[in-house]
């Protein structure tokens, strides 16, 4: 019997590499998205699985929209990724981060429990719900402190998840991510920021990048691992709660430096705090600057995972360390500046959906 998996939030980093892995162990794939979505589906199309995908629209805003889409899926599993998932923007709306992150979540739980409880159940925590981190590493047992509105509304939606097991039975699994990344991240989160940038400035385009914080420090994995992690979570006989983490972090800085070598460049820092500066050792040129805006109203310092469950009971490991994981990005975006700069050279309209996400 193949097995139907219904992904919402299909459209994000984490979707493109769930239904690649997915479609490669044999299942049905169905995609869920809004119908006003942006960002469309170049993550589909890079990874060479848009045509195995099929899609369907969703609205986690809608109780009656998404019963009707689980009846009609009839799905075997549900992976949920949707959100609104970029931290900074949860404090300027955070109605619709809880409304989407939290009772959007509840909805999919109530939906799931009326017309069919046998199907399992994954739902994307975050990392950013231990916030004011009260141990180190963090692990299951680490009490919550979250410091966001994004990060208050997956909390909710964790407990939800717990509750409805607990209440109802139900195969409902929660997967504690700390930061993964990729060449397919979304350019609002700081790590395409920086490699984006870095590769801009490495051609020419840009001057320099502007960050926030640089010394926020974050456990940093490859997403492409994350999602088999995900995967093994809902074929366990018993539902459960599991951080995934590579157990090393590293700050901001430091992942700048690390991705500064990968494009070219030797940084060394100058100043302190919000004067602080990064300098190419080549050519004496200032390409990294601190902007207060980009300060959050309610920083997490440090996170650093302990993903030693997960490791023993679902055989999980991380691959890919954070030199390939940079090595990777900045590949990846070298490559898309080019192509973007190529393209207004020759002024040719026909580019890549890679191409015009880098835009």
């Amino acid at each position: 019997m193949t097995r139907r998996a219904l992904i919402t939030g299909i459209s994000g980093q984490d979707g493109a590499y769930l239904s690649r892995f997915l479609i490669g162990k044999g299942y049905q794939v169905i995609g869920a998205r809004r119908y006003s979505a942006s960002g469309g589906l170049w993550r589909l199309e890079e990874l060479g699985i848009l045509d195995k995908v099929e899609m369907i629209s969703i609205d986690l805003l809608e109780f009656s929209n998404i019963v009707s889409v689980i009846e009609k899926v009839r799905p075997h599993e549900i992976y949920n990724l949707a959100a609104q998932s970029f931290v900074g923007a949860s404090f300027e709306q955070p109605l619709y981060t809880a409304d989407v992150g939290a009772m959007g979540v509840t909805r999919v739980l109530e939906a799931v429990r009326m017309i069919d409880p046998s199907i399992r159940l994954y739902q994307a925590s975050t990392s950013e719900m231990f916030g004011m981190v009260r141990e180190m590493p963090q692990s299951e047992r680490t009490p919550f402190y979250p410091r966001s509105p994004y990060a208050v509304a997956k909390l909710y939606a964790h407990w939800m998840m717990v509750n409805y097991r607990e209440s109802y039975g139900m195969h409902a699994s929660c997967g504690i991510l700390f930061n993964h990344e990729s060449p397919l991240r979304g350019e609002e989160f700081v790590t395409r920021k920086i490699t984006r940038g870095l590769a801009r400035v490495r051609h020419g385009l840009s001057d320099a990048i502007e960050l926030g914080n640089l010394d926020a420090a974050r456990d940093w994995g490859f997403a492409g691992d994350y999602v088999e992690a995900m995967w093994a979570m809902v074929q366990r006989e018993r539902p459960d709660d599991f951080v995934i983490a590579t157990g090393r972090n590293a700050t901001i800085r430091e992942f700048v430096e690390l991705t500064g070598a990968a494009a070219g460049f030797d940084i060394e820092w100058r100043g302190e705090g919000e004067a602080a500066t990064g300098i190419d050792r080549n050519t004496g040129r200032t390409i990294v600057r601190v902007n207060p805006r980009f300060y959050r109203p309610a920083e997490v310092d440090l996170l650093l995972g302990n993903a030693t469950k997960a490791r023993e009971i679902l055989g999980w490991t991380p691959k890919v360390r954070l030199e390939e994981l940079t090595h990777m990005m900045v590949a990846a975006d070298m490559e898309r500046v080019e192509r973007q700069a190529a393209a207004r050279t020759d002024g040719s309209s026909t580019w890549t959906g890679a191409a015009r996400a880098a835009n």
